[in-house]
């Protein structure tokens, strides 16, 4: 007798794609084994490290230009074997210690390592490392003696406002030339933005803050605007998700947009922006000093209204690239006006995000129109839509065309039945764009599956990746896609 069984099998190669992170786009795969390269890298993760091992690596860490120690198990104890190699270490750039208990006295000693007159350290990340206000007193001085830092990471770290104050006061020595500043999770509130808005005035050469799942809300970021606004610095990141923004907030961002042409990243995810900040917004990025390339606003409580005034930027802005909707209850009439949008010469998009906007069926022709005919979009994301087979068709027809360029399409949890599949499996047999495409979490048999894996083994289908999470089917189907895996490594399938 067959057993069903969840397929569910976490790839070192694109791990966690099927899962639901707060945020609704894939986090970055982990990686898992040890990597030396030529370029004297020392690349550890999710391991954890006997002490003979640990023996072992203190020689390289004395050596290797790039150190990432990732959720390895490490502890204040091992924290002294590592300050010392720290020191002898001239030729350090980059130094990895997150998601390790170190704990102040950990991040303490850790730090002490890196302050030798012959440390070139550039970049230095100890996210989600236990560290607390508390221990934020020797952050001044770090900043103060290491001039060659530029990018910091302290995100997952409970710094609270008290600590940022530290933090800021190494901001401001004219030693300190940081340029990227992490700063996500850190239960801050908008009393620490005046002292962070100080700190970022006398940064000209500041290039990226993130200050994400903070509650700033709206009178901190006012102040954190003004600051970036009356800053000298080129920014060209700002990423403000879950931070508490409002429609109001827009018109404080629309001062950064219009003082910083550098600007080129803005995440706005997860604020209740609305229509109206929408509207307000796009009237900043439409002015024609903005070079906006990826514009973040997934979950922003955006309707087909606010669609219409993001579309005027789709069709203008060609410097945008990337864009997240996520989310938002977009529905078929605000598919059809993005379709049409990506179409204009304007646009140059290359990555669209739409999960979860409350498309149907209805909203495919439109896509498929789009497909057919486009030219630079190369990612489409519609993950969590009632697309449905019908749906999947009208895709297909779209992506049949000759002279297609999308190369990633997203349609898991989108009621793809069998005749899907079949459409899909037709598709896969003469486009030679498509290369990634994830099905996760719909509801085809095996026979659908089959279908599917008679097209990927054809010589002639270009698909280099089919992520298939969250799908029952037997042990036997289980043991059939490890073989086609095995027939065919130019193919990943992720389940």
């Amino acid at each position: 007798m067959r057993s069903l069984r969840r397929a569910r099998r976490w790839v070192a190669a694109l791990g966690g794609l099927g899962r639901t992170p707060a945020r609704p786009w894939p986090p970055p795969a982990p990686r898992t084994e040890n990597t030396w390269t030529r370029t004297m890298n020392l690349d550890i993760q999710c391991q954890e490290l006997s002490d003979a091992r640990w023996t072992e690596l203190l020689p390289l860490m004395q050596q290797y230009e790039v150190v990432r120690l990732d959720d390895c198990g490490l502890t204040e104890e091992r924290c002294r074997d590592i300050r010392s190699a720290l020191q002898a270490n001239s030729s350090l750039t980059e130094l990895n210690l997150c998601s390790n208990m170190l704990g102040d006295g950990g991040v303490r000693l850790v730090l002490q390592g890196l302050q030798s007159p012959a440390c070139k350290i550039r970049k230095l990340s100890l996210e989600n490392c236990c560290l607390t206000k508390a221990g934020c007193g020797v952050l001044p001085d770090v900043l103060r003696s290491v001039p060659t830092l530029r990018e910091l990471d302290l995100s997952n770290n409970p710094l609270e406002d008290a600590g940022l104050q530290l933090l800021c006061e190494g901001l401001l020595d004219p030693q300190c030339h940081l340029e990227n500043l992490h700063l996500e999770y850190c239960n801050l509130t908008g009393a620490s933005c005046a002292s962070l808005a100080s700190a970022l005035k006398a940064k000209q050469h500041f290039k990226a803050l993130v200050v994400s799942n903070n509650e700033l809300e709206e009178a901190g970021v006012r102040v954190l605007c003004q600051g970036l606004v009356d800053s000298a610095c080129q920014l060209e990141t700002l990423r403000l998700e879950n931070c508490g923004l409002t429609a109001a907030s827009c018109e404080d961002l629309c001062g950064v947009v219009a003082a910083k042409p550098s600007l080129q990243v803005l995440d706005l995810g997860d604020n209740k922006l609305g229509d109206q900040g929408i509207a307000t917004l796009c009237s900043s990025l439409l002015h024609s000093s903005s070079q906006i390339r990826v514009l973040w606003l997934w979950h922003c409580d955006i309707t087909t209204t606010g669609c219409r005034d993001l579309c005027r930027v789709v069709r203008a802005k060609q410097s945008l690239k990337e864009m997240n909707l996520a989310d938002n209850v977009l529905g078929d009439e605000g598919a059809r006006l993005l379709c049409e949008s990506v179409l204009e010469p304007g646009c140059q998009l290359q990555a669209l995000w739409m999960k979860t906007c409350s498309f149907t069926t209805a909203s495919c022709a439109s896509f498929g129109e789009m497909l057919a005919q486009n030219k630079h979009l190369m990612e489409l994301h519609l993950s969590c839509n009632k697309l449905g087979d019908a749906g999947v068709r009208e895709l297909c027809e779209g992506l049949r065309q000759p002279g297609t360029v999308l190369r990633e399409l997203w349609i898991g949890d989108c009621d793809v039945g069998d005749e899907g599949c079949a459409s899909l499996a037709s598709l896969l047999l003469v486009n030679c764009s498509l290369r990634e495409l994830d099905l996760s979490n719909n509801c085809m048999s095996e026979e659908g599956i089959r279908w599917l894996m008679e097209s990927v083994e054809q010589p002639g289908c270009m698909l280099e990746q089919l992520v298939l999470y969250d799908i029952y089917w037997s042990e036997e189907m289980d043991d059939d896609l490890q073989a086609l895996g095995e027939r065919k490594p130019g193919l990943r399938i992720i389940s």
